[in-house]
C-alpha cells in the first residue's frame, strides 16, 4: 500500500519529469535562442568569477551582450517563421544559418566601434521590439490563427514563468541562506550565479516552453493550444472588472481636459506626450485582452475605445507640433510624434475592422519601429538635420553663420547663447558635431565655445529645482602628490566613452585605472591589480553633492582646491581625486547630467 508521502514523493517527481521533458522540447525547439541565452549567463557568470559585476562591463563584453540580446529573440522569430510556412520550414537548417549570419554582421558591426553609443543601444532595442512584434503576430498570418488568443496565450506564458522564477529565486535564496547560516559558509558569488540562472535562462526558457506550436496539425499539439488558449478567469475578471473600469475614468479625465481647452484656448505645450503614450499603449493592450470576451463591459470597451482614442491623440499630436516647431526635433519627439500616428491610425482601423483582425496592430508596431531606424527617415537622421538646421537659421538670423563660416560676436543675445549651447551639447551627446561642416576640427562645446562663437555656454536659469552649473578649482593652486605613484588626468561627459580603461606599473607591477560612467551623474573610478581583484575605488557624485546648486543657476564658481579633492584609502592603498571642474545640469524637468575634469593620483601601501 502507498503512503502519503509516498505518493507526494511520486507526485514531485512527476513534476520534475515533465518539467524536463518541457524543457528539453524547448531546447530542440529554439535552439537558436538558447544558444544565446547560454552565451549571456556564460558572460555574466565572468563578470562574477572576476569580482565585477553589471559596473565593470568591459566593451567586449557590453558588445557580446547585445549581440546575444538580438540573437535570442531573432532565434524565436525564425522558429515562428518556419512554424508558420511549411516551405520555410523544409529549410529550416537554411533559415537558421542565415540567422547566424545575420547575428554575425551584427557583430562585426559592433566590433571596431569605441563604445556603444546611443545610437547603437536604441537601433538594437527598436530591432528587438519589431522581432518581438513579428512573432506574436506570425501565427495569426492569414487567420491560421487568432492574434488575440496568441497575445494571451503570449501574456500567460510571460505571468506563469515570472512567477514560477519568483517562487524559485525566493527559495532558493532561503535555502542558500539556510545552508551559509546552520551548515558552513557559502560565498555570496553563490547566489549571483543561482540569480543569473534563474532569470537569465530558467526564466525566458521556461517562457517559451508555454508556447504551443500554433499552427500546427497534429492532434497533439492542436490540443495543446486550445488548451492554451482558455481565459483565465481571474484574468477575465481583472481585464473586465479592474482594467476597462480605470482606463473609462482616465478617458473622462482626458475629456476634461479637452473641454477645458475648448473653453480656455489654451493648447497643451508639451505635457501629454508621456501621458497620451501611457494612455494609448495600455488602451491597445486592453482592446486586445478584451477581444475574446463576451460580457457586456468587454463588448462595450471594444465599441467605445477607438472613438475616445482618435480625439486625445489629435490633441496629443497637436502639443507635439507646439514642441516641434519650438525646439526641433530630437529621438524622443520623434517617437512621441510617431507612436502618436500609430494610435490615431489603429484607432480608426479598429472602427471599422473586426476585433478577429486586432493582428494589424502588432503588424503596424513593428512595421514603425523598423521605418525609425532604417536613413533617410530613421529617428536619428531626421532629429540630426533638424537640430542642425536649427542651428543654421538662428545663427544665420543674427548674422553669425555666413557663406559656411563662423562669425564670433561676444555681445550676441541672451536667449541664442542658451539655445546655441543646448543644441550643440545635444549635438555632441549624440556624436552628431562631426556633421556640421562649418564648425572647427576637434571642437568641444565645453571647452571652445568662446573661441569659436565669442561667448561662453550659457544656461537657463531653472529656479528652485537647480539648475546648469559650472564649478572649476582655483586656478594654479598647487596640490600635493606627496605619498602618490601615479598621476593621471581624465575628462568624462555623459554620453562620451562609458568605460576608459589605462594600464600602468608600480615597482614592476601591473595596475589599471577603470573608470566608468554608472549614471549620467556618475563617474566611478577604481584600481584593480594584474589579477583582476580591485584595491580600491569610489564614486564621485557623494563628494560633489554638497557643492551643487541647491536655489540658484549657478553659471561659474571658483572653488578652493581642498573642497575640490576627495580621498579614499583601502588597505593601504590610496586614491586622491582632484576635481578641475564639474559641470551639468541637476534640475528636475530636462535630462540630468554631470561631466567630470579630474586628476586622478593612486599610492600604494608602503
Amino acid at each position: 500500500m502507498i503512503t502519503g508521502e509516498e505518493r507526494v514523493l511520486k507526485r514531485i517527481l512527476q513534476v520534475l519529469a515533465d518539467l524536463w521533458q518541457r524543457m528539453r522540447v524547448t531546447f530542440a525547439r529554439f535552439p537558436l535562442t538558447i544558444i544565446c541565452l547560454l552565451g549571456a549567463v556564460s558572460l555574466i557568470f565572468y563578470l562574477i568569477a572576476n569580482g565585477g559585476g553589471l559596473q565593470s562591463l568591459d566593451m567586449m563584453v557590453q558588445k557580446l551582450m547585445f549581440t546575444f540580446l538580438l540573437g535570442a529573440f531573432l532565434g524565436v522569430t525564425a522558429q515562428f517563421l518556419c512554424e508558420r510556412f511549411a516551405p520555410v520550414a523544409r529549410r529550416r537548417l537554411l533559415v537558421y544559418l542565415l540567422s547566424l549570419l545575420l547575428i554575425g554582421g551584427y557583430f562585426l558591426i559592433l566590433y571596431p566601434a569605441a563604445g556603444i553609443s546611443f545610437e547603437v543601444s536604441i537601433r538594437t532595442f527598436v530591432a528587438v521590439f519589431a522581432m518581438f512584434c513579428a512573432f506574436i503576430w506570425l501565427p495569426s498570418f492569414k487567420g491560421k490563427f487568432d492574434f488575440n488568443l496568441s497575445a494571451l496565450i503570449h501574456l500567460k506564458a510571460a505571468l506563469v514563468s515570472l512567477l514560477y522564477a519568483a517562487v524559485l529565486a525566493i527559495g532558493s535564496a532561503a535555502i542558500l541562506a539556510g545552508i551559509d547560516i546552520l551548515l558552513f559558509d557559502i560565498s555570496s558569488d553563490s547566489y549571483a550565479y543561482l540569480m543569473t540562472i534563474i532569470w537569465v535562462f530558467f526564466a525566458p526558457v521556461y517562457y517559451l516552453s508555454l508556447l504551443p506550436h500554433f499552427n500546427s496539425d497534429l492532434g497533439t499539439h492542436r490540443e495543446a493550444a486550445a488548451e492554451a488558449s482558455h481565459y483565465p478567469g481571474f484574468l477575465e475578471i481583472l481585464v473586465s472588472y479592474i482594467a476597462i473600469p480605470l482606463a473609462a475614468v482616465y478617458t473622462m479625465v482626458f475629456a476634461a481636459y479637452f473641454l477645458k481647452i475648448l473653453v480656455t484656448f489654451k493648447w497643451p505645450a508639451g505635457q501629454l506626450g508621456g501621458m497620451v503614450l501611457a494612455y494609448a499603449a495600455a488602451g491597445l493592450i486592453i482592446y486586445i485582452l478584451a477581444s475574446p470576451l463576451e460580457n457586456r463591459f468587454a463588448a462595450l470597451y471594444r465599441r467605445l475605445f477607438p472613438f475616445f482614442l482618435i480625439p486625445i491623440v489629435i490633441m496629443q499630436l497637436i502639443s507635439v507640433g507646439i514642441r516641434l516647431n519650438a525646439y526641433g526635433i530630437t529621438e524622443s519627439r520623434y517617437y512621441v510624434a510617431s507612436f502618436g500616428l500609430f494610435s490615431l491610425v489603429c484607432g480608426v482601423l479598429l472602427i471599422f475592422k473586426p476585433v478577429k483582425r486586432n493582428g494589424v496592430i502588432a503588424v503596424l508596431a513593428g512595421l514603425l519601429a523598423i521605418a525609425s531606424v532604417v536613413p533617410p527617415l530613421d529617428a536619428f537622421s531626421v532629429s540630426r538635420r533638424s537640430q542642425i538646421n536649427r542651428l543654421e537659421t538662428m545663427l544665420t538670423a543674427e548674422g553669425m553663420l555666413q557663406e559656411g563660416a563662423i562669425k564670433a560676436r561676444a555681445d550676441a543675445p541672451e536667449e541664442l547663447r542658451i539655445e546655441v549651447t543646448n543644441i550643440l551639447q545635444y549635438l555632441n551627446s549624440r556624436d552628431y558635431i562631426k556633421y556640421v561642416a562649418w564648425l572647427p576640427d576637434e571642437f568641444d562645446p565645453y571647452r571652445k565655445m568662446k573661441d569659436t562663437f565669442g561667448f561662453e555656454s550659457a544656461y537657463r536659469d531653472s529656479g528652485v529645482d537647480g539648475g546648469y552649473f559650472y564649478l572649476t578649482s582655483e586656478s594654479g593652486e598647487p596640490y600635493v602628490v606627496s605619498g602618490y605613484d601615479i598621476i593621471y588626468n581624465h575628462y568624462s561627459y555623459n554620453g562620451g566613452e562609458k568605460v576608459t580603461n589605462k594600464d600602468f606599473t608600480i615597482e614592476g607591477q601591473n595596475y589599471e585605472f577603470v573608470l566608468h560612467r554608472t549614471s549620467p551623474l556618475e563617474l566611478f573610478i577604481e584600481v584593480i591589480d594584474g589579477n583582476g581583484q580591485v584595491l580600491v575605488s569610489t564614486g564621485l557624485y557623494e563628494f560633489i553633492q554638497p557643492l551643487l546648486p541647491d536655489s540658484q543657476s549657478r553659471k561659474k564658481d571658483i572653488t578652493d582646491i581642498d573642497t575640490m579633492t576627495a580621498e579614499v584609502e583601502a588597505d593601504g592603498y590610496k586614491l586622491r581625486v582632484v576635481f578641475q571642474s564639474i559641470n551639468g545640469y541637476v534640475g528636475n524637468d530636462q535630462e540630468q547630467r554631470i561631466d567630470y575634469e579630474v586628476i586622478v593620483l593612486f599610492g600604494v601601501p608602503r
